[in-house]
């Protein structure tokens, strides 16, 4: 299984930006999988997770401002970001629960 997280970036608090995650290796369309992040100092957390269905779960820290979605045809995973805040700095990873964890997409909010 590889999992490549890309589309982090520096924004400004307020902007937006979108993950994304490429899977190979696995059997996408039946795997539920979570968007994760650590930042410094901090352990890792989950934000949001999605099952091969579609159905959603959200941390309560990002509910309302992030949305995670997947294109099964495409074996790709996205999460999209908005309203962006400073304590949403981190290292953003996915995961289905068993892979190895990928380099992760930094994503630093700073004005």
């Amino acid at each position: 299984v590889q999992l490549v997280e890309s589309g982090g970036g520096l924004v400004q608090p307020g902007g937006s930006l979108r993950l994304s995650c490429a899977a190979s290796g696995m059997i996408f369309r039946l795997s539920a999988m979570g968007w994760y992040r650590q930042a410094p100092g901090k352990q890792r957390e989950l934000v949001a997770s999605i099952t091969g269905g579609g159905r959603t779960n959200y941390a309560d820290s990002v509910k309302g401002r992030f949305t995670i979605s997947r294109d099964n045809a495409k074996s790709t995973m996205y999460l999209q970001m908005n309203s962006l805040q400073p304590e949403d700095t981190a290292v953003y990873y996915c995961n289905d629960g068993l892979a190895d964890w990928g380099q992760g997409t930094q994503v630093t909010v700073s004005s």
